[in-house]
């Protein structure tokens, strides 16, 4: 495996970091299908990035044979677009290197956790928008799938209140306008999401809304729902586990549902 980082820069001039996961590619094989790859956005409210949502689900990936890429966007007192164009500037990096990496361009997709779901679903919501009008070419930043972690979604009654503050302000008007559940369009790429349904921090109805409005707009899904589990779980295993975010056997299986989904899909 082929590890490194690359500094990437936001619109405003904003430093984020990548680190990147590359498997290794044995020419000794012969021509090799190129591969499909995930940007990941790991949680932490927008105040902070997750270090166990970030390369403990790469390693995974690339055990699978995907490379992955850990985006260290920037958080509060950065507000937005800061990290969604780091984002956006992610894909770019990520597409313009495809060829070099044994990467399919057009299978390049985002993960994100929590607060980093949120970024990953606003990249899937706002790549043909707002990012167009912040001056970027729609087709170079396209994510081709979403995957989502119990997502920071909704600005309304159920909405993670800090993380939308550290995003847009504490009194910002903006905060209907990021709610995501209302940019959906039959433009966003296939969503794989799970949530379990006793997260008391980011409720579940984050991920409901936003699986309604997908149906809505007959975008492609794969919705899991869990009966039992904290927020923030990350793998779900002693790997990630903390005081707060224990073991939880059963919501384990999300990653290899995901594979499943990945295979079938991409």
């Amino acid at each position: 495996m082929n590890v490194f980082t690359h500094e990437i820069t936001a619109h405003n001039g904003e430093s984020g970091l990548i680190t990147a996961y590359l498997p290794e590619y044995f020419s000794e094989f012969g021509k090799q299908d190129l591969r499909k790859a995930v940007v990941i956005c790991p949680g932490g409210g927008y105040v902070n990035v997750s270090a166990r949502e970030g390369e403990p689900v790469a390693l995974q990936l690339v055990a699978a044979g995907i490379p992955a890429f850990v985006l260290t966007y920037s958080v509060a007192p950065a507000k937005f677009p800061t990290a969604l164009t780091q984002l956006a500037e992610t894909m770019l990096y990520v597409r313009e290197n495809a060829t070099s990496w044994h990467i399919d361009p057009e299978k390049i997709l985002v993960a994100g956790f929590s607060a980093g779901g949120h970024l990953a679903a606003s990249l899937g919501t706002m790549w043909q928008s707002r990012l167009v009008e912040l001056g970027y070419d729609s087709d170079k930043i396209q994510p081709n799938g979403l995957i989502l972690g119990y997502p920071v979604i909704s600005s309304g009654e159920f909405a993670h209140k800090g993380s939308f503050e550290n995003l847009l302000g504490k009194t910002s008007a903006e905060w209907a306008e990021h709610s995501l559940e209302t940019l959906v369009t039959n433009q966003v790429p296939p969503v794989f999401i799970w949530h379990t349904v006793t997260d008391a921090a980011v409720p579940m109805e984050n991920t409901l809304a936003f699986v309604q409005a997908l149906q809505k707009k007959h975008v492609s899904y794969e919705c899991h729902l869990y009966p039992n589990g904290p927020h923030g779980l990350s793998l779900a295993n002693e790997t990630t586990a903390t005081e707060n975010n224990p073991s939880v056997p059963n919501v384990q299986s999300w990653l290899s549902l995901l594979l499943n989904w990945l295979e079938t899909f991409f």
